[in-house]
């Protein structure tokens, strides 16, 4: 394989020598034209797919203009195709930015659902019109829901029935509409958005009541929008809402008396043995006129007593009569010329004078009046507490100052809390539960000894374990010495005794030595010749040098020897 392709080197630089100039040049060129070639399809292959913003181009320049600004500002990619449509990378950003330019006022005039009708046809007649004016219908309310945060895919239908003569008889507008909602969405089980939603389709088409419209969760296919279904289950959820927030006021209430407690108490000592709210779930409207004394001149704090002057009211105006008469005081006759008809008794009064006199005085006063309106909901009704405080257990010591034990227990007093203690804790308790006569609200402080079996067992098992250690450790303490004591003992005894053999020994070998001396100066006496052995002559010469040693350094022969000894 390997001369193949030397061979064929060799064939392609022969052929290549011997072609011309403009021969190679055109080649070059065919070879460039290839690569580029190869880099544009790969460039353009490498391209990644994208979505179509909107359904339709976008024709008008100032508007495409905008909506690329837009899209440039939050540094999203956009796409324009040459029949001007609009594009992004993914369908997520196009749902996204869908809306957006819909809300923002910055989608396409011309851009709707209702293209269908922009294809003309010699043959188009109306029901052509009416089917894709309900399709262009269908796809329009897709589009809206489908734009909406949490709705991945909606699936509309809707009932156009034809216009009748008469309302009575007019069939109504339906809709069926599918949603299925985004992983981790809530927006199918929020009623406030379905209702929302509901009203959205509702609005969206002419003719159409939010009472024709179904609405169905894809992933369970259930409806979502009967309300008045679900009204007994709303009210149940209200109740168990309203349940949990009394829980978590009444743990509120008990966290308060807890830590007003355990700065004094240990936790050990205070239980909260009972803490009951009754609240009024329901909403109450109340309004209320007081009418009230003016405030001349307001109470100044710096001064110990109360300075400020209060009126009852206020004179705003006064009208006062002062009437007098004299004359006749009954003359009721008919017209001049004409005889009176006057009863018996104004005839007899016809010539009596008379005199009155009137006096009155009118004033309008001005009242301090206060009006108060109050919407409360919810409203506590009654806080009922009840609180337990143990007393405190009292170990008892002896002279030694030493716990006493009784049948292997720690002897302990009971004190109980003091009565003007309790009085004290109640009235904090009251102060942390924001007592109120006026509700009716209860606060009982009890000193009740709380069982302690299982603490006091625990804690005097523990205290007899570290006795009974300390005393092991002790008794163990008191061998250590005695080993030691008889230890040091051994050692001087086998001391002394190894001393004291080493002097017999070295007396005995002194005596040996002496009487071979002795032996050897007898022979010499006599004239007899004695021969020494090597180490019998070794060892004179080391006496010898050892006598003649000490006798030049005896200072330090001794030392020496010392060291021998403590050696040894």
């Amino acid at each position: 394989m390997n001369e193949w392709f030397k061979k064929k080197q060799e064939t392609i630089k022969a052929k290549w020598a011997k072609w011309t100039a403009l021969q190679k040049a055109i080649a070059a060129g065919i070879a460039a034209v290839i690569i580029i070639t190869v880099i544009l399809m790969a460039s353009l292959s490498s391209r990644p797919a994208t979505v179509r913003l909107f359904n339709g181009p976008v024709n008008d320049e100032s508007e495409r203009d905008r909506i690329l600004s837009r899209l440039d500002q939050d540094n999203v990619r956009a796409y324009v195709s040459s029949d001007n449509y609009i594009s992004v990378d993914n369908e997520k950003i196009a749902k996204d930015y869908r809306s957006r330019l819909v809300a923002e006022g910055l989608a396409p005039s011309r851009l709707d659902a209702y293209r269908l009708f922009d294809v003309t046809r010699w043959s188009r007649n109306d029901f052509d019109d009416q089917v894709n004016w309900k399709r262009s219908m269908e796809n329009a309310v897709k589009q809206h829901l489908e734009a909406l945060e949490g709705i991945q895919r909606a699936e509309v239908v809707l009932s156009l029935p034809e216009e009748s003569l008469f309302s009575s008889t007019q069939n109504p507008t339906t809709a069926s509409v599918i949603l299925y909602a985004r992983g981790g969405s809530s927006v199918l089980e929020d009623k406030r958005q379905i209702k929302g939603i509901q009203t959205l389709i509702a609005r969206s088409v002419e003719g159409l009541k939010e009472d024709d419209i179904v609405i169905m969760d894809g992933s369970t296919n259930t409806q979502i929008n009967d309300f008045e279904g679900m009204a007994e289950s709303d009210r149940i959820s209200n109740i168990e809402k309203q349940q949990k927030l009394i829980r978590k006021t009444e743990a509120e209430y008990a966290s308060k008396v807890l830590a007003a407690l355990k700065a004094t108490y240990s936790d050990k000592r205070v239980k909260v043995a009972n803490m009951k709210i009754d609240m009024n779930m329901s909403e109450r409207t109340s309004t209320s006129r007081e009418y009230g004394g003016i405030t001349i001149r307001p109470d100044n704090p710096n001064t110990p007593y109360d300075d400020s002057e209060v009126v009852e009211s206020l004179v705003l105006s006064e009208e006062r009569v002062d009437k007098s008469f004299t004359g006749t005081g009954y003359n009721p006759e008919g017209p001049a010329g004409i005889e009176g008809q006057n009863p018996p008794v104004y005839s007899d009064m016809s010539n009596v004078i008379g005199k009155s006199t009137e006096e009155g005085v009118k004033r309008n006063y001005a009242l301090n009046e206060k009006t108060t309106s109050e919407n409360t909901s919810p409203n506590i009704d009654r806080v009922t507490v009840s609180v337990n405080i143990d007393g405190q257990w009292i170990k008892q010591y002896d002279e030694k100052n030493q716990l006493i034990l009784e049948n292997g227990h720690i002897r302990r007093e009971y004190v109980p809390i003091s009565a003007e203690e309790i009085a004290s804790v109640t009235k904090l308790v009251q102060d942390a539960v924001g007592y109120s006569r006026a509700r009716g609200d209860s606060v009982t402080v009890t000193n009740i000894p709380m069982d302690r079996t299982e603490e006091h067992e625990k804690e005097d098992a523990e205290y007899i374990s570290r006795m009974s250690r300390r005393r092991t450790v002790m008794f163990s303490l008191a061998g250590i010495a005695i080993i030691l004591v008889a230890f040091i003992a051994f050692r001087v005894i086998s001391r002394e005794i190894e001393r004291r053999r080493r002097l017999a020994e070295e007396a005995r070998i002194r005596q040996q030595e002496e009487e071979r001396q002795r032996a050897l100066m007898e022979a010499q006496q006599q004239g007899m010749e004695v021969t020494m052995s090597v180490e019998e002559r070794k060892r004179a010469e080391l006496q010898e040098n050892a006598i003649a040693m000490a006798k030049e350094h005896p200072e330090d022969v001794a030392m020496l020897i010392r060291t021998w000894l403590m050696e040894e």
